[in-house]
């Protein structure tokens, strides 16, 4: 089986032939995890990594809007035009570990094998990194953000709410059978990185965050004189 070196871990490469889409083997409400065992399609495992799932695919859409922010905007300063293109590359980059989660996720504790993909301290570590010098490049925050400043900037607020609900189902996995507790680590992590990288996005852009104001409610309005 082919395999490649990944940060200090050997991972094993698929090795598939996909050739046909639909098996019907679904249509009794069950799937196959890794192991082979059959489960439900409402099981806890499955609802955690078909999450992670689901917020790859709301990766790829931010990972898009990254790029097309780029794009659109040749008046932004060099700097943070480079900066917009790592972003990009990041995201790409979490979208195949966020595929090693649901490899790890998808199998049972017993049928881990110690090459199969999976999440490490050293993914952990690059998401704090960039985290930090997300964090070091905005201006500090004054209230707490709404979603909305621009399209890509919302896309990754879209990613972390998402991020979060696949931390809560690994959570609950955790607490019922044995989970990598790096998957929940790496999950917490990300849901940080996603609201940086928001922040960074929009100051890349020159977008004027959209900042919470209590008295912007209906309620609050009508006390105003």
């Amino acid at each position: 089986m082919a395999e490649r070196k990944d940060d200090g871990q050997t991972f094993s490469e698929p090795q598939l032939a996909i050739n046909r889409i639909y098996t019907k083997n679904g249509d009794a409400g069950q799937t196959c995890l890794v192991g082979g065992q059959k489960v439900d399609k409402f099981d806890l495992r499955i609802q955690a990594y078909g999450t992670v799932d689901e917020l790859n695919a709301f990766v790829g859409i931010a990972r898009l809007g990254v790029a097309a922010a780029l794009s659109h905007h040749d008046a932004v300063i060099p700097e943070r035009a480079a900066r917009l293109a790592d972003l990009a590359e990041t995201l790409l980059r979490v979208q195949h570990e966020l595929f090693n989660l649901g490899s790890i996720l998808a199998t049972l504790p017993e049928d881990v094998h110690p090459k199969q993909p999976r999440v490490t301290e050293t993914d952990v570590g690059a998401l704090e990194r960039s985290i930090d010098a997300a964090t070091h490049s905005v201006p500090p925050l004054r209230s707490f953000v709404l979603p909305g400043g621009c399209r890509a900037e919302a896309d990754l607020h879209v990613c972390r709410t998402v991020c979060r609900r696949a931390e809560r189902l690994t959570v609950h996995l955790a607490r019922e059978t044995d989970v990598d507790p790096m998957a929940v680590t790496y999950l917490n992590r990300l849901s940080d990185a996603f609201f940086a990288w928001s922040r960074l996005v929009s100051w890349a852009v020159n977008a004027d965050e959209v900042l919470w104001k209590p008295n912007e409610s209906a309620t609050g309005l009508l006390s105003k004189p």
